[in-house]
C-alpha cells in the first residue's frame, strides 16, 4: 500500500474520530481504512491507535506520529500547490538580448507594464549589438535584427526595423541641399561601425534600390553618441526610428529624403526550439506580440 494515503488516512481518521468517518469522507470502506492503519503500524513497528467496538485513541507514540504526520500533510499540500500553479503563473528569472537602440528606447519602457502584470517574474535584460549565442549564454529569448542564419531557433516575426536619414537643422542650412541619395555623397555622413551601415547606404528610388558609397571623420559603435553628435550639427545619421523619432518630434533633428526611404530591416524573437514553454516564456512572447506584431504575424524557423 501506498504509505502515504495510509498516513493520510490515520490522520483523518484522527480528525474525524473513528474509521467510519474516514471512510465515508474518503469514499471508501471502513475495512479498507483499517487495513491502511493496521499497514502503517506494521511498517512502523508501533501501535498508533487502541480501538475497541465504541471507541478508539491514540497511544503515546500515536500522538507523536499524528503531530508529524499532519504537518507533512500540510508541507506536501502546500508544495503541491505551489508546483500546480507554477504550471499556469508566470514566476522566475527571464533573460531577455536586445539590440541598443530598440532595448533602450522601445522595449525598455514597456516592460514596466510586464512587471504589473506578472509580479512574480524577475527579468534580467542584456542590451548589446553584439551577435549572442542565446543557447551557450542561457538566454530564454533574444531580439534580433537582420536577416536569420539557419540556427535552429524558433522565430517569430515582429515589425520591421526602420531606418530614418536625419541631420540638425544647423548643419543642413549651413551645406548643400540634399534632394537625392547621391548628393549624400557630398556630405559628412557619422556611421555605424557595427554593421554594412558603416561604408554604404541602400535607398529605395522610383528607379530601384540604389545604394551610396559614404563618408565622414566619425564612426562609432553607439548609436546614442551618433544622435548627440548629429545634434551638435556634426552631420547627418541613419539610425532607428526608435532612436531619432523623439528629436525629430522635439525639433532638435530634421528627417531628410523621406520620398527616398531606407529598405526595413527584418527583427525577430528568437527562442530555443527544444525549450519548454514555461508560463514566464509563454506570457513574454504574447506580451512581446502584442506591441510588437506586424500585419500578418507568424512564426517561422
Amino acid at each position: 500500500m501506498d504509505r502515504l494515503q495510509s498516513i493520510e488516512i490515520f490522520v483523518k481518521s484522527v480528525e474525524l474520530g473513528s474509521f467510519s468517518a474516514a471512510a465515508e469522507a474518503m469514499g471508501m470502506s471502513s475495512q479498507l481504512v483499517g487495513k491502511h492503519i493496521r499497514t502503517l503500524e506494521h511498517s512502523l513497528g508501533v501501535q498508533l491507535i487502541n480501538r475497541t467496538t465504541r471507541r478508539q485513541h491514540l497511544t503515546d507514540v500515536g500522538h507523536r506520529f499524528y503531530e508529524h504526520a499532519k504537518n507533512i500533510l500540510a508541507e506536501m499540500s502546500e508544495a503541491t500547490s505551489m508546483a500546480n500553479e507554477a504550471q499556469t503563473t508566470p514566476t522566475g528569472k527571464l533573460r531577455i538580448s536586445a539590440p541598443i537602440s530598440f532595448g533602450v528606447n522601445a522595449l525598455a519602457p514597456l516592460l514596466p507594464i510586464y512587471m504589473q502584470r506578472y509580479p512574480d517574474v524577475i527579468m534580467e535584460m542584456s542590451i548589446s549589438n553584439r551577435m549572442v549565442d542565446l543557447i551557450e549564454e542561457g538566454f530564454d529569448v533574444v531580439f534580433r535584427v537582420g536577416e536569420l542564419s539557419d540556427s535552429g531557433l524558433i522565430a517569430r516575426e515582429l515589425q520591421p526595423y526602420r531606418l530614418i536619414l536625419c541631420a540638425s537643422s544647423d548643419y543642413l542650412s549651413a551645406h548643400s541641399p540634399i534632394l537625392h541619395p547621391s548628393d549624400l555623397q557630398q556630405h559628412e555622413c557619422l556611421s555605424f561601425s557595427h554593421t554594412t551601415l558603416r561604408n554604404h547606404w541602400e535607398f529605395l528610388t522610383p528607379e530601384g534600390s540604389m545604394t551610396i558609397d559614404i563618408k565622414g571623420h566619425f564612426i562609432v559603435d553607439s548609436g546614442e553618441a551618433l544622435m548627440a553628435a548629429a545634434v551638435a550639427g556634426a552631420g547627418i545619421i541613419l539610425q532607428p526610428s526608435e532612436l531619432v523619432m523623439p528629436a525629430i518630434q522635439e525639433g532638435k533633428l530634421v528627417e531628410i529624403l523621406p520620398n527616398f526611404p531606407v529598405p526595413t530591416r527584418p527583427m525577430h524573437l528568437l527562442y530555443p526550439q527544444d525549450r519548454r514553454m514555461t508560463p514566464k516564456l509563454r506570457s513574454f512572447i504574447d506580451f512581446t506580440l502584442e506591441f510588437f506584431a506586424p500585419d500578418g504575424s507568424n512564426s517561422k524557423q
